[in-house]
C-alpha cells in the first residue's frame, strides 16, 4: 500500500497491490494524506477480500498513521518497509510508475477526477504481465479467488 501525491503535496490517490497477481486497487483521497480517512477508503476497498488478506505492508509515512483501524476492520496485521527502503516494497513502487505514465508529478490532484482514477485502474488491471506469462492481473487475480 502507498500513496501518490500531486503537484506540491496536494491531493492524494491511495494505491494497494495483491502481490501475487499484480492486482491494482486505488482511490482518490478526498482530504488528501488524512490517516483517518485514508483508513476508511483502505477498509471500504479490501473489505469484501477480508478472508483472503494475510498481511499489509506499507512505508513509514503519517498517511499510515491509523493502521490499527485498518489491521482490526480486516484481520490482517500491517507491516512497515523500513525507512528508505523502497525495494522492501517494489511491487507497488512499480504499480506507482505504470500510474506516473497516466499523471506525471507535475499534475494537480484537482484535475482528476475518480473516473479518471477508475479508469487508470482498470487499463493497469488489462496490461498482460511477463511476470504472470502474459496473462492480466484481472484474469489472474479472480482465476485465484474461484
Amino acid at each position: 500500500m502507498d500513496t501518490i501525491v500531486g503537484k506540491n503535496n496536494h491531493g492524494a490517490i491511495v494505491t494497494i497491490i495483491e502481490r501475487s497477481t499484480n492486482m491494482l486497487f486505488m482511490r482518490k483521497l478526498n482530504k488528501g494524506k488524512d490517516a483517518k480517512a485514508l483508513a476508511e477508503v483502505v477498509i471500504h476497498l479490501l473489505k469484501p477480500f477480508k478472508n483472503i488478506i494475510k498481511t499489509i505492508t506499507t512505508d513509514n509515512g503519517t498517511e499510515f498513521a491509523c493502521h490499527e483501524r485498518i489491521s482490526q476492520a480486516l484481520e490482517a496485521p500491517v507491516y512497515f518497509a523500513d525507512p528508505y527502503s523502497s525495494w522492501q516494497k517494489g511491487g507497488i513502487e512499480n504499480e506507482n510508475g505504470l500510474i506516473r505514465q497516466y499523471i506525471p508529478k507535475s499534475t494537480k490532484m484537482e484535475d482528476v477526477s475518480h473516473q479518471d482514477v477508475n479508469r487508470i485502474m482498470h487499463k493497469i488491471n488489462r496490461r498482460p504481465r511477463e511476470k504472470l506469462n502474459f496473462a492480466t492481473p484481472i484474469e489472474c487475480f479472480y482465476e485465484k479467488l474461484s
